[in-house]
């Protein structure tokens, strides 16, 4: 394998056959001009052109081409994921392979992560894209990012981010949750920084995503706001959760025990209060005994993290 490189480029392809080439020679011209060390790998996601084959052709004429190839198509997210794994850079950086984003911004993603940050993330400030379909929903989609992770990132849906490798590197994403990775890892205490970078009008073939994919991004985000948060304080969530049966159970309790007609104690109480009371009590012991074991499984699951955390302190030094 040879040593490490400085810069991991990471980019996920599907049927972009025509952009490859001139890919690979505008990464190539940029890194060598910077006397860099780096890897190019490609990730394909189960592309039906000639993406593949166009690769390994790169990769005959240099072996600083790396590709990984999909058995089916998985999307962006398992692409990015794919590539971070292989990844061996000190650096990674993330970007699309329809030409969109620029190779030449890289060096300042790189000279941003130099200072001190953990996560670079691109902002396409002058984007070239239909202002309908894409920019006004991305516009959207930012805001509410913003709003709901108390992440203040003005463009997550850029690809072209630069992030440390120990950043990336077991940090479990699926979905569409690739856009949230700036998000989810300064939750973790990563420092996430932006760099206005360039965005280019596509050259080749048409773009893959929809507004249906909007979705999927909603839902996501729903899940990692949700997942953040629970991780953090279990009980008090399955708490709340006990809360409204706790007090439907004191609603039949009251019921049970006092005639509504003269608010006098009654003497026996009715099966169906009897019942429903019961159900209701044991519901609301149900959600807190799953908050305590849910603590207990988040504090175990803290050990690891602090052991795994050590380790790479330890590597690190």
């Amino acid at each position: 394998m040879g040593p490490a490189p400085r810069i991991s480029v990471v980019v996920p392809i599907y049927n972009e056959e025509e952009s490859l080439p001139v890919l690979y020679r505008e990464v190539q011209e940029t890194l060598d001009g910077r006397g860099w060390s780096w890897e190019l790998i490609f990730v394909d996601d189960r592309s039906s052109d000639d993406s593949r084959a166009v690769v390994l052709a790169l990769r005959e004429r240099d072996p600083r081409v790396k590709l990984v190839c999909f058995r089916r198509n998985f999307g962006q997210t398992a692409a990015l994921s794919a590539g971070f794994e292989l990844a061996r850079g000190e650096i990674v950086v993330t970007m699309d392979g329809d030409l969109q984003n620029d190779p030449a911004d890289i060096p300042g993603l790189v000279a941003k992560i130099d200072e001190g940050w953990d996560i670079a993330a691109g902002w396409r400030k002058d984007r070239r894209d239909a202002y309908l379909l894409r920019r006004v929903p991305s516009w959207l989609a930012n805001r509410l990012v913003a709003a709901v992770t108390g992440t203040r990132v003005h463009d997550t849906g850029c690809t072209l981010k630069a992030f440390r490798r120990q950043v990336v590197k077991n940090l479990p994403i699926y979905a569409e949750q690739h856009r949230f990775l700036p998000a989810m890892s300064r939750s973790s205490g990563a420092r996430v920084g932006e760099v206005v970078v360039h965005h280019r009008p596509r050259r080749f073939g048409r773009s893959k995503y929809g507004l249906e994919r909007a979705v999927r991004v909603l839902l996501d985000l729903l899940a990692i706001q949700m997942i953040s948060r629970f991780s953090h304080r279990p009980l008090h969530y399955f708490g709340l959760f006990s809360l409204p049966f706790a007090a439907a159970s004191l609603l039949f309790l009251f019921m049970g025990t006092v005639n509504w007609r003269t608010f006098e104690m009654v003497d026996e109480w009715p099966q169906f209060v009897v019942f429903v009371f019961v159900l209701f009590l044991l519901l609301a012991f149900y959600y807190v005994l799953l908050g305590l074991l849910s603590e207990l499984a988040v504090t175990a699951s803290g050990m690891h993290r602090r052991r795994v955390l050590d380790r790479i302190l330890s590597e690190l030094h």
